[in-house]
């Protein structure tokens, strides 16, 4: 039989730059490392994407 918390919706998990983590516990250290990991491939995916759209016009206009 579930609990009441099991019913209840979860947080989103997200994080402040510069937020205290003195209360955080490990689990929620892992799950906030994690988060940034997979923010920083995206963005790092949208940076070469960005650059290679750049590099292909700056190409067409040096012909």
């Amino acid at each position: 039989m579930a609990t009441e918390d099991d019913d209840r919706p979860r947080k989103k998990i997200s994080h402040e730059i510069g937020q205290d983590l003195y209360l955080l516990s490990e689990e929620e250290l892992a799950e906030r490392i994690a988060l940034l990991n997979a923010e920083i491939a995206r963005l790092q995916e949208a940076m070469t994407k960005k650059r290679a759209s750049k590099d292909a016009a700056n190409s067409f206009f040096k012909s």
